[in-house]
């Protein structure tokens, strides 16, 4: 299979969607793999590390699409982009359609195979092209809210840990999965004090057992996180309704109950957010303020380290990728039923319900 890897063009995203070494296995099974130049730059892989192992290095990110039967990438494209993706041309990438109806509508037109990274689940419900890159933005998440809580920053001016004598900082955490418990462990590490709720109780125990002692569960119903508002300093936003959008578990009304110069961090902005006035946002203007409350917002918060990204991704993609590149999608996704689940838009059909669902398209499930 021709194989490309484009450059990603979106707001400062500086990952790539496969390392050289990806890429040599990808060229060990027999497959051609195009790399578009200096795609891999930014994450500290160049150009030269690519043709080493075989890959050929192609000018423009026009080429790349134009040779390759299979797209493997990291963002969602963009709208540069709609107009190089072609009938039933596969495309591997985060995609997160339910909070991007011009994406859906461009995708459906394309005719392409839409196969996405996060709708990916394995039987047991885990989600293994999510896990790395949450696991990423959780600790990103907790150093990105203590960043902003700094009063140059136009926080409260806390320091995260404290001080003996001085109160920690309390961060509440809301949704306990990878996302969430990345971000307690690296926010308990730091010193402060933490609560991570869930509407799941096994879940919650498993957490009261594996976390430091300075992490405390807390069931998640709007009154017990109102509660919890007038002292908590950051908010990580973190909860997951995979391939659909997030629900809002912070309303504007509820910024009037925290103090001007708390920070929230929303991770969820992927899928729409989970905070009523989140917007997303960019790595070259990350925040905003809402009634004096600091919003972060970044879409692709793991785009700031694209080194350690790109290579957690890579591991959790490969196999997959080459599932798909030696058998070709119909027969991989037919004896996989975790890829399965990962295809959302077939031919100009939605062939995933909950994205169906939120715009009112038509569902079509796909037979293989």
């Amino acid at each position: 299979m021709r194989i490309g890897i484009p450059k990603e063009i979106k707001n400062n995203e500086n990952r790539v969607g496969m390392t050289p070494a990806g890429v040599a296995e990808l060229i060990r099974h027999g497959h051609e793999v195009m790399v578009q130049h200096t795609a891999g730059e930014n994450s500290g892989f160049s150009d030269a590390e690519y043709e080493k192992v075989g890959a050929r290095i192609l000018p423009d990110i026009e080429s790349v699409y134009r040779e390759a039967e299979m797209i493997v990438k990291v963002k969602e494209p963009i709208k540069q982009e709609y107009k190089l993706i072609r009938k039933d041309q596969l495309v591997f990438t985060y995609f997160h359609f339910a909070c991007e109806q011009e994406l859906t509508e461009a995708m459906i037109k394309s005719g392409a195979v839409c196969l996405a990274y996060e709708t990916v689940e394995t039987d047991d419900h885990h989600l293994p092209l999510l896990i790395p890159m949450s696991e990423v933005a959780g600790r990103m998440a907790t150093l990105n809210g203590a960043y902003y809580l700094q009063k140059t920053k136009g926080g409260k001016g806390k320091l995260i840990s404290g001080v003996p004598g001085v109160n920690r900082t309390k961060v509440l955490v809301l949704g306990g999965g990878t996302v969430g418990e990345a971000a307690a462990r690296m926010a308990a590490g730091l010193g402060a004090d933490v609560w991570i709720t869930d509407i799941s109780l096994p879940r919650l125990r498993q957490l009261e057992i594996e976390l430091p002692v300075n992490v405390h569960t807390l069931y998640s119903t709007e009154h017990n996180i109102r509660k919890e508002l007038p002292d908590t300093d950051i908010v990580i936003g973190s909860v997951l309704v995979p391939g659909d959008k997030a629900p809002h578990l912070i309303t504007k009304d509820m910024l009037r109950l925290m103090e001007p110069g708390s920070v929230l961090v929303d991770v969820a902005i992927d899928q729409g957010g989970c905070f009523e006035t989140s917007h997303p946002t960019t790595h070259s203007e990350p925040v905003y303020m809402v009634d004096g409350i600091l919003h972060y917002a970044v879409a692709n918060i793991p785009g700031s380290v694209p080194n350690t990204s790109t290579m957690a991704l890579t591991n959790a993609t490969l196999r997959y990728a080459l599932a798909l590149a030696d058998k070709g999608w119909r027969k991989a996704c037919k004896e996989d039923k975790a890829l399965y689940r990962g295809l959302n838009i077939v031919n100009g059909k939605v062939v995933y319900k909950a994205v169906a669902d939120v715009f009112g398209l038509k569902y079509e499930p796909i037979e293989l």
